[in-house]
């Protein structure tokens, strides 16, 4: 039943959502139907006096409201449907805001979207102290913005600075947090947190608003005219108060939105125009503005290309392990190597309740992983993100020590030491030894073979690679690697266990380089191409910033590490010979004490681990001419990318992964392949494969073999294909 209300004998009313098909309460169609006559009882209701005040909640402790329907938004595509979606969902709420009794949304759990919009149209807001409670608007991470009424009636509740962050970040607020800024009134207990709620209602149905502190909206503006809440400077009235402060306010935002977006996100950005030309607006006028932005957004490339990542990032995140149980299984972990990986990992795991055990042979060492975990805690404690206390609870449940003492009892073990074939064998035999024959053992490795190390082992079904990235606590990806004799068991607890650890996991097949570094591999090697045939690295970085990527390809390679790049991409030669042969420049650097960010030098300079300038004389040292051209961005675009699609194509003909689904989150969050353009191979199929295939051809035929177009991109051209059509996502735990 969802959503139903209920008054009770002293005229208070509960609209209680409790979706049960869902793990989360979401706003669907039938949903919305289903609260429009809800409301329309209460309206009623509250017209013949047996309504007084009405509270919002949810009958589940872990999800208030989780927003709309992804689905329903993705599968708009014309833009009148878009604003009269929007109008729609606006005249809803407004009904709500403009009942003529008080209203109170209870928040407990996750309230995110269209949710938290319908929580704003209450009166009050009250959310309980639990860790799992997380309010916000993160449209703008889909491509589109609030647009049922959230960009109108925030600002007028929190003030433009504190609206300006919560819309544009997307992040949502820990209650505290959210209480802070004034999207809330009141954090409640999460004992008893209902029953307090109802007591409040019942005390603003008898008139007593000062039991919220007196934060009452004007009954007449319901929110809109309403002065803001939130604890505010000095200085933040000025800005928000005055019409040189506000216009100050959006320059300024405009100015950070193009610097981290580039440009590329137009939903940003149109967040700040609604903004601005609604404000001293009447309110339909401010709305109207709303409902036009999401029809322009809601059909742009950029929202459906976002949206289809957060299909298919969902969809990985609930495969075929998510129902199982098996991650709420896994409350010991135990972390074989203490170094930045190691100590990584176990600050992950902890940070999600997770008790850790971190062995190393060096005391040294171990304190240098606890060190490690410990400096991201207290980072999130700096960014009042967590809590102190709770940080330093989450901190105890690592440990450490120079012996297995603790890892035996260890379901899982991630084995992170030094990257070498040999002592990875020792170390893997050693846990096998003292564990239970049913844990899983798991490699972090990021090029060695899993089944080679399997061979080490007695119980090589209990045995995968579980790749994470560094660094481990920012990147989502992780790639859970099935070896030949791997079970089924042992790599949907992995998978499960990602996905528990907030990750997005993809499954590949035991192959060099697995699927990321198989892919990115390619692309770095003709970045040292680019520099033997003389053009300018610091204009290639340009270059493929402006496409969209996080950083260029030579601030890339330093930030993995030159001697890092250097062994990977020995690796990938010997596994696929003169193709993937490394690029003279490379070789050259690869001699050189330069080691990238991790040194101080690289391509660029940096001090104390920050860039500071692209670094010139890194020419002379790979052996090269200082004088340097400027290239045709579109013709490193397409050496880059292109280079990139066609490896791709391999590993899809060669199933190291299921789907083209896999590839694209795979890029998009392991490398920050531009989110915008919904991945790699969905920009190749957006492109037109014919097209790439032409390019490959012609690139070819003047950069050498290594761009000749692999057979599948050869025969999607021919028929007109697409990879996502070819190579749809998987629906079930099949092998790659």
């Amino acid at each position: 039943m969802n959503p139903r209300l209920v008054i009770d004998d002293e005229g208070v009313g509960r609209i209680v959502f409790d979706d049960l098909e869902r793990p989360h309460n979401i706003l669907t169609r039938e949903v919305l139907e289903t609260l429009d006559q809800v409301v329309g009882e209460a309206e009623g209701a509250a017209r013949n006096g047996a309504l007084r005040a009405l509270v919002v909640l949810s009958a589940r402790p872990a999800s208030f409201i989780a927003g709309a329907d992804v689905n329903a938004i993705a599968a708009i595509e014309d833009r009148g449907a878009a604003i009269q979606a929007a109008r729609d969902g606006q005249a809803l709420y407004g009904r709500i805001a403009a009942l003529p009794v008080p209203t109170l949304a209870a928040v407990r759990g996750i309230c995110l979207g269209g949710g938290t919009e319908l929580a704003l149209s209450c009166d009050y807001r009250v959310a309980d102290d639990g860790g799992h409670t997380r309010i916000g608007l993160p449209e703008v991470q889909l491509g589109i913005l609030p647009g049922w009424g959230g960009t109108t009636r925030l600002p007028g509740l929190l003030g433009l600075s504190a609206a300006l962050k919560v819309m544009l970040s997307g992040k949502p607020l820990r209650a505290s947090r959210a209480r802070r800024v004034g999207l809330v009134d009141r954090v409640l207990p999460t004992q008893q947190f209902e029953q307090r709620s109802l007591a409040l209602a019942r005390a603003l149905a008898r008139g007593e608003s000062e039991s919220l502190g007196g934060a009452g909206r004007s009954r007449r503006g319901r929110g809109l005219a309403a002065g803001p809440r939130g604890r505010r400077t000095l200085g933040s009235r000025l800005l928000d108060g005055t019409p040189p402060g506000r216009a100050l306010v959006l320059r300024t935002a405009r100015r950070q939105v193009l610097k981290r977006t580039g440009g590329h996100y137009p939903a940003p950005l149109k967040i700040l125009e609604v903004v601005r030309k609604g404000w001293g607006r009447s309110v339909a006028e401010r709305l109207e503005l709303e409902a036009r932005a999401v029809g322009e957004l809601a059909v742009s490339s950029e929202c459906k290309n976002l949206l289809f990542l957060f299909q298919l990032r969902e969809a990985a995140r609930k495969g075929p392990w998510a129902p199982s149980g098996r991650a709420a299984d896994v409350g010991k972990l135990a972390v074989i190597g203490a170094g930045p990986m190691g100590g990584g990992i176990a600050q992950v795991a902890a940070y999600n309740n997770i008790r850790v055990r971190m062995k190393d042979i060096h005391h040294e060492a171990v304190a240098g992983g606890l060190a490690h975990a410990r400096s991201i805690f207290d980072a999130a404690v700096g960014r009042r993100s967590l809590r102190r206390r709770e940080a330093a609870r989450r901190m105890r449940l690592i440990s450490g020590g120079v012996d297995y003492a603790g890892v035996g009892r260890a379901e899982v073990v991630v084995e992170a030491v030094v990257e070498r074939l040999p002592v990875k064998e020792a170390v893997l035999r050693d846990v096998e030894a003292v564990v239970a024959p049913d844990a899983v053992i798991a490699s972090n490795t990021s090029s060695l073979s899993i089944d080679r190390m399997a061979a080490a082992l007695e119980r090589p079904g209990r045995f995968a690679g579980m790749h994470f990235f560094n660094p481990v606590h920012r990147m989502p990806l992780v790639e859970v690697v099935r070896g030949a004799k791997t079970s089924d068991d042992a790599v949907e607890t992995l998978a499960a266990l990602a996905v528990r650890l907030g990750k997005v996991p993809v499954i590949t097949r035991d192959a060099p380089g697995f699927l990321v570094n198989r892919i990115l591999g390619p692309c770095l090697n003709e970045a040292g191409h680019l520099l033997d045939e003389g053009w300018d690295g610091h204009a290639v970085d340009r270059a493929w910033k402006r496409f969209g990527m996080p950083m260029g390809p030579y601030r890339l390679i330093d930030e993995v590490g030159i001697d890092v790049a250097g062994h990977a991409g020995q690796t990938m030669t010997e596994a696929f010979g003169d193709r993937m042969a490394p690029a003279p420049a490379l070789v050259a650097l690869a001699g050189t004490e330069r080691l990238g960010r991790k040194s101080g030098r690289g391509f660029y300079r940096y001090a104390k681990g920050r860039e500071k300038s692209f670094d010139p004389s890194v020419y002379a040292e790979m052996q090269l001419s200082t004088a340097r051209s400027r290239p045709d961005p579109a013709h490193v675009l397409d050496r880059l990318v292109l280079v990139m699609i066609n490896e791709a194509a391999r590993v899809l003909e060669e199933r190291v992964v299921r789907s083209a689904a896999d590839v694209d989150l795979g890029m998009v969050m392991g490398t920050g392949f531009a989110p915008f353009r919904g991945g790699l191979l969905k920009y190749a199929d957006d492109r037109g494969v014919a097209d790439v295939a032409a390019s490959l051809a012609a690139l070819s035929r003047t950069c050498g073999d290594r761009y000749a177009p692999v057979p599948l991109v050869e025969e999607l051209a021919r028929i007109g294909g697409t990879f996502h059509g070819t190579f749809p996502a998987a629906k079930s735990a099949a092998r790659p």
